[in-house]
């Protein structure tokens, strides 16, 4: 048997999304910014998909602006935003994604603007005091919170952050990449400025996102040449990744109820099977909650062992597929920053598992038990 259990780094392509996006590959491969009746066509499919993902997030179609990912979103939204709002200060963390934290430390090592982190507790989860006092010595910020972080699932309160920065002129900026097609993203009430998502993570294609840009808060495109997108972003659409990432989110938010029900079984299973075989066993951050962590991840960490070196390799070489980190920092011979910061020196073992609705109990079981076998060995 071979388990897949990374789909935080990235999911299998639904067929339902497959099937959405063949004519667009094979027969509908007209510019979108063409006059003619190639171009019209697929200009339209797009204002379409637009419109859709519009009416899911309950915003307007102006507001969502298509990329090539979560990560050039992430980077479109806090260099634009600090180049029209002039912002001289950034609030974040030291455990948001590299698309954020290694942008954020580019912006203060240029001097354009000063970055400021907000303490977190043992758990990893984001001291509201401290952000508030943060916010009150530098009205005006760029705030940079995830709603999810990828390795640990903790959750941010993102609509008391929201108001928090709202009541100091702050700009809020999410990276939703995690959250978007598993939880609903009601727009018109969350004060979120700018939020990102990326369609692989919820079974959409690779190498296609969008970013939401709340309409009163303009900023200047990341990426010039083009007046595409509403001249916020240069470059000829990924029309086919633009359907198919539409058609993903449209399923996502169609099954939400009954997909977060069986994943969250699942993810009980392993942490019951794990506690009851490991004895030391603990869990990092708020993951193993099923209601304080994005419920597709579970963060473990094993007693400090000579194996847990080769945990993940061994995990492989038993034919299941898992993670001990961000798959963006996975050649990385320093580790996770995020561990790095919550158990700095720790020489636990650490595996992330995330799952999907594509998984069985039967994979469930049979990675707990191999887990359990490598942890005894």
């Amino acid at each position: 048997m071979r388990v897949y259990l990374d789909n935080a780094a990235t999911t299998p392509l639904d067929p339902e999304v497959f099937e959405a996006m063949r004519p667009y590959m094979l027969e509908d491969f007209g510019n979108p910014s063409s006059t003619h009746a190639h171009g019209r066509k697929v200009r339209a499919a797009i204002e379409t998909c637009r419109k859709t993902i519009a009416e899911l997030l309950n915003c307007t179609p102006g507001e969502i602006i298509f990329t090539s990912g979560g990560t050039e979103a992430d980077n479109a939204i806090i260099f634009g935003a600090i180049k029209s709002l002039g912002i001289r200060h950034v609030i974040s963390s030291p455990i948001e994604h590299h698309a954020v934290e290694h942008t954020l430390h580019l912006v203060a090592g240029s001097g354009t603007a000063q970055l400021h982190m907000v303490e977190l507790d043992a758990k990893g989860n984001v001291n509201l005091e401290h952000l508030g006092k943060l916010l009150s010595l530098y009205p005006g910020s760029l705030v940079s919170l995830m709603h999810a972080n990828n390795e640990i699932g903790n959750l941010l309160d993102i609509e008391k952050v929201g108001d928090m920065c709202a009541a100091h002129q702050a700009y809020f900026h999410s990276d939703t990449v995690q959250t978007m097609g598993h939880y609903a993203h009601p727009m018109n009430r969350l004060k979120v400025d700018g939020a990102t998502a990326a369609a692989h993570k919820f079974h959409g294609p690779k190498g296609t996102g969008f970013m939401f840009l709340k309409k009163d808060k303009k900023i200047t495109p990341f990426v010039s040449g083009g007046a595409q997108e509403r001249n916020m972003r240069g470059g000829t659409e990924n029309t086919y990744g633009i359907v198919g990432l539409t058609k993903a989110l449209e399923i996502a938010y169609r099954d939400m109820a009954d997909h977060e029900k069986h994943i969250k079984s699942l993810k009980l299973k392993m942490i019951e099977k794990l506690k009851e075989a490991i004895p030391g066993i603990e869990f990092n951050g708020e993951s193993e909650s099923l209601t304080g962590s994005l419920y597709t991840v579970l963060n473990v960490s094993l007693p400090e062992s000579e194996a847990n070196d080769m945990l993940l390799f061994n995990l492989d070489l038993e034919g299941i597929s898992a993670s001990g980190g961000s798959a963006c920092s996975s050649g990385a011979a320093t580790g996770s920053h995020v561990i790095n910061a919550l158990r700095p020196g720790s020489k636990r073992g650490t595996v992330r598992f995330s799952f999907s609705k594509y998984n069985t109990e039967a994979e469930i079981d049979f990675a707990a038990d191999r887990l359990i076998a490598i942890a005894k060995s």
